[in-house]
């Protein structure tokens, strides 16, 4: 039996069922809900999928967009009375979409081009993403590269022609027992000498490792 810091630690059977994990899947069933009983809220046509998708998989392109979605945060809010899991992948997907876009006019990259692809199908799809931001740290007092542990933050370790490869921890991230990818990205300002550690990608949730 898997053991954490000398205690024993039981798989949870049916996570649906266990009723600390139930509150947060019933929060995110809400987000689905709502998109079909009120879709002036919680859908939106989207340029990229050419179809409607969920409002929480939405690039923001107006400020009406923007007060679409504080009034479908407030309504979920509402219904819910907690956290529906959902606001920092929608965060993340605007900020990407932003930052690949200016990273490849001043580099000539394809970032932008890959997100796209990847955001075409989550939003075809429909499916849950996550956003993982805060590392475990460890000596707060140092930067990742100068940790004892360098997995303290999520870092590249590896690159070939089919991509990165990571390795490292996040933590604390809500709801990803209940999404499909999650979005990881730095928690600080990095500097040149935590290259490795500067790294913005996504994650199926049931990867292996």
């Amino acid at each position: 039996e898997p053991v954490a810091q000398g205690l024993a630690v039981a798989r949870v059977p049916e996570p649906a069922d266990h009723p600390v994990i139930r509150p947060s899947i019933n929060a995110m069933a809400e987000t689905f809900r709502l998109a079909s009983e009120r879709p002036e809220l919680g859908t939106v046509p989207s340029e990229i999928a050419r179809q409607a998708i969920n409002r929480f998989l939405h690039v923001p392109i107006n400020p009406g967009d923007l007060v679409a979605k504080h009034e479908m945060q407030r309504e979920l809010g509402r219904r819910t009375g907690t956290c529906f899991q959902r606001c920092v992948g929608l965060d993340a997907i605007g900020t990407c979409h932003s930052v690949t876009f200016d990273i490849d006019a001043k580099h000539g990259t394809k970032y932008h081009e890959r997100f796209l692809k990847f955001l075409r199908r989550a939003q075809t799809a429909n499916v849950v993403i996550g956003g993982a931001m805060t590392d475990p740290k460890g000596d707060r007092s140092k930067a990742p590269h100068q940790q004892s542990d360098p997995d303290l933050f999520l870092r590249v370790v590896k690159r070939d022609d089919k991509g990165i490869y990571v390795s490292g921890a996040k933590m604390h991230q809500t709801g990803a027992v209940n999404s499909h990818w999650l979005i990881f990205m730095p928690t600080m300002r990095l500097t040149e000498a935590d290259r490795a550690w500067s790294v913005v990608g996504a994650i199926r949730v049931d990867s292996p490792g």
